[in-house]
């Protein structure tokens, strides 16, 4: 019996030292989510330039609910490498393809489809804009976590949005004047002559004609390409 009673003085401590350690836990997991949270953004999203990495399966076991406040940087990003692949690439790959004037002509198609769709993209990133900040007036962190998301917001999302302001305008503005080139050369059939680069035409009327329509071309490319640059480096 004295044995017994022994084990008995022994075991109700333990069981109480093994509640606080149990209760303990459940409080601190909280914080280590936040933690390894806050390591993962400074650390990891903030130096991963325009492509932010997918969640691995652990990673989500240590970030817990806060996985839905990367989704709103990772949906974002995704949308903006969307616009710039399907948009913004094209266009840069016809206009440094066009060297000498036979290449308004056939660059002419691909840049009249891009012009199409820039409207599209514009739009695309208004409303991916507007869904992601949505989504983070609705986030609930502690004041560790909001001063590290706040400047990870910054650069995935807000940057990247306002570069793409002006860019998609240069876009729309220099692709239908680079189309309308095109289709006057076009429209001028075998009268028009290339020689070493150059181009010629039977009349100064026409030759006038053509050098109206380049002669915006120049501010219009480099308009263009300091906004395509912008851009490129608000996502990095």
């Amino acid at each position: 019996m004295a044995t017994g009673k022994s084990w008995s003085r022994w075991f109700a401590p333990l069981a109480a030292i093994l509640m606080v350690v149990s209760l303990s836990g459940c409080f601190d997991k909280e914080g280590d989510q936040r933690k390894a949270f806050i390591d993962f953004l400074q650390n990891t999203v903030m130096r991963s330039g325009e492509r932010l990495p997918t969640l691995t399966t652990d990673q989500k076991k240590q970030f817990g609910p806060l996985v839905s406040d990367y989704a709103i940087l990772y949906g974002f990003s995704q949308q903006m490498n969307q616009v710039m692949d399907d948009g913004m690439k094209p266009v840069a790959d016809s206009v440094n393809s066009i060297r000498v004037p036979q290449d308004y002509m056939t660059q002419s198609g691909p840049l009249r489809q891009a012009n199409g769709s820039l409207n599209v993209l514009g739009q695309q990133v208004q409303n991916a804009k507007m869904q992601a900040d949505s989504a983070r007036s609705t986030l609930k962190q502690a004041d560790e976590l909001k001063t590290v998301y706040d400047k990870v917001y910054q650069k995935v999302v807000t940057a990247p949005a306002d570069a793409m302001a002006p860019l998609i305008p240069a876009a729309q503005t220099f692709t239908a004047q680079l189309v309308q080139v095109g289709d006057f050369i076009q429209q001028q059939g075998t009268q028009v002559g290339f020689t070493a680069g150059g181009i010629q035409f039977p009349t100064s009327q026409q030759a006038s004609q053509y050098n109206s329509l380049i002669a915006p071309l120049a501010s219009q490319h480099q308009a263009f390409m300091q906004a395509y640059s912008t851009a490129q480096s608000a996502m990095q």
